[in-house]
């Protein structure tokens, strides 16, 4: 019998979105996987053990009875598991990707069995620095261990094990998602056949760890953030949007922010002579900042960010080339035409390292004005080179889906 996704469907006032087709996964019920019990620890790159482990997951579609249709989507930082759909019909917004996962979409739910987890280190839902320490009953904070991004795949490969499958017909994931796209490939080259790496790259560059020290410093800067043990205390609600602050320019282009913002003046007419937020544009950054705080851990930025650093492919190879040898699966990397962050060499680089080994890959790049977040907003220049790179790798598989009828 075909395992059933946890998604429950809701007739009624469903809140509509941008698109027409906004939210048509239904709602989802969060589902939360108890791994990694002693004495059968995750072994963290570190040397260390972490154990158990709880990762919160959500799943849309259903599984095949043959369970080769299933494809695990892995989010960028300040991502989680709600990919598409709702929670309940008053929420205001679907998930973060859903204008890419529902019925008819590029990753169909009416074709595939699509996965996606919050990952360990996090603070939505999984096992991460705000958790409840089981050996002292009280949040880790900063005696949370280091963790990495092989640590987080490794953790989706017990979720995998525990779902019951053995392969997924795909992986897909942007910026720090990609990241994990491209680890689990590596690592665990038995267990994807397709691989869709976006707006990332082969190991973290200079210039993005610069951009993540400076917000990283911001927080511990925070009095409240008293060496991240704050959680019967005050957040360090500035420190975290401040990094909040600088983060969110690297997702966006000069273009982007000129054409949104350009050096408009916010409800004034000529300027304050103060230091409030006369412009729109550091208007807009403030209130970014402040509503992150709202949703976000300021000790999950500290660990995330800090994993993000650490990501080299090609850590204990010769070469990315040597890194991605044993790799077995089939690629789609895509770069992003005004992407800063991650500008499109990173993303060639990637294909030219696969290519050398004489791998199956695509590289498409998307022309956009939109910066690193297009991947998160361009879905009229992805969906059908996603869509199309899915559905003929299928076919590859042998998957029921991708068979002609």
């Amino acid at each position: 019998m075909a395992a059933q996704g946890h998604n429950r469907k809701e007739i009624g006032d469903v809140p509509t979105g941008a698109d027409d087709d906004a939210g048509n996964a239904g709602v989802v019920v969060p589902q939360i996987a108890t791994l990694a019990e002693p004495p059968n620890e995750l072994r963290l790159e570190n040397g260390g053990q972490l154990g158990p482990i709880e990762v919160a997951y959500e799943t849309y579609g259903t599984l095949s009875e043959r369970r080769d249709n299933a494809i695990l989507v892995c989010h960028a930082l300040s991502g989680d598991a709600h990919v598409a759909g709702w929670h309940s019909s008053s929420d205001k917004r679907p998930g973060w990707w859903d204008m890419l996962v529902g019925p008819g979409k590029a990753l169909d739910t009416e074709r595939y069995f699509v996965i996606c987890s919050n990952v360990i280190g996090g603070c939505g839902g999984s096992t991460g620095p705000s958790s409840v320490n089981p050996a002292s009953g009280r949040p880790w904070g900063t005696s949370f261990p280091m963790i990495t991004i092989a640590d987080m795949v490794n953790a989706q490969i017990l979720l995998l094990d525990h779902l019951g499958i053995h392969k997924l017909l795909a992986v897909v994931g942007g910026s720090m998602g990609g990241m994990q796209v491209l680890q689990l490939t590596v690592a665990h080259p038995e267990r994807v056949h397709l691989a869709i790496a976006m707006a990332t790259a082969a190991r973290q560059p200079t210039q993005a760890i610069a951009f993540n020290e400076v917000g990283r410093q911001a927080i511990m800067a925070d009095p409240n953030w008293r060496s991240g043990h704050y959680y019967d205390h005050k957040i360090p609600k500035n420190g975290l949007s401040v990094a909040r602050m600088l983060g969110h320019i690297t997702y966006l282009s000069d273009e982007a922010m000129q054409e949104k913002f350009g050096r408009r003046l916010r409800d004034i007419h000529d300027y304050s002579f103060s230091f409030s937020a006369d412009f729109e544009v550091e208007s807009y950054l403030r209130h970014q900042g402040l509503a992150f705080t709202e949703r976000f851990d300021a000790n999950t930025y500290l660990y995330v960010t800090r994993a993000i650093d650490y990501f080299d492919i090609s850590r204990g190879q010769r070469s990315v080339v040597d890194a991605f040898r044993a790799t077995t699966a089939r690629f789609l990397v895509m770069g992003f035409s005004s992407d800063w962050l991650h500008p499109p060499y990173q993303l060639k680089e990637i294909a030219s390292a696969l290519r050398a080994t004489h791998k199956h890959v695509s590289y498409y790049e998307v022309t956009t004005g939109y910066g690193h977040d297009a991947f998160l907003l361009e879905r009229e220049k992805m969906e059908g080179v996603i869509s199309g790179f899915l559905h003929s790798g299928a076919r590859t598989y042998g998957c029921a889906v991708g068979r002609e009828t």
